[in-house]
């Protein structure tokens, strides 16, 4: 069962993906204009590496196959794969207790994020915590998005304990479903 108060609600299609925002939509134009400017830059390299009659050479000043620190590379790659909104939630996923509270921590623990659809997956461990989440859902959502960006996180999916595995033997009763019955 999920919880968004403020998500549109379109009765013709339940599971439209949502249209991309001015800061997403900005996001990938200047990561595509990134992309242009090196493959530019490296064509013109590679240009003027071949008048000279030259491939790979070492030089007195910085270049592409300059060692960097690790930080810097990590960075780079975020960058430049589009990885920034995964590696920014993984981190809030590291920093739960400190976001939510020590006591909804013990008993919550985020399982996944769907960047698609912009949902974090929260598992508990009683029904009345997972009650108690959903309750605690948008104020959740707004603490997410101050620290990741707005809209970075539209919905929080709460989920309940899973029962145990279901037991099929001589001592079941006809009719019953199992201990499922008293799970959900």
């Amino acid at each position: 069962m999920s919880t968004d108060e403020s998500a549109p609600k379109d009765p013709k299609d339940p599971k439209k993906s949502p249209e991309p925002s001015g800061v997403d939509l900005a996001r990938v134009a200047l990561r595509a204009a990134k992309e242009q400017a090196r493959a530019r830059g490296d064509a013109a390299r590679q240009k003027k590496q071949a008048r000279r009659g030259g491939g790979l050479r070492s030089g007195a000043r910085a270049d592409g196959r300059d060692p960097m620190a690790l930080g810097a590379a990590i960075n780079r790659l975020l960058t430049e794969r589009g990885w920034e909104t995964p590696a920014a939630v993984g981190g809030v996923m590291g920093r739960w207790p400190q976001i939510v509270g020590e006591d909804l921590a013990k008993h919550c623990v985020p399982q996944r994020y769907d960047e698609d659809e912009r949902v974090l997956s929260v598992q508990c461990d009683s029904t009345a915590w997972a009650t108690q989440l959903r309750l605690l859902a948008p104020t959740l959502v707004a603490r997410l998005n101050e620290d990741l960006g707005h809209g970075t996180v539209r919905l929080l999916k709460v989920n309940g304990p899973g029962g145990p595995a279901r037991r099929y033997g001589p001592l079941r009763a006809p009719g019953s479903t199992g201990p499922g019955d008293t799970y959900g």
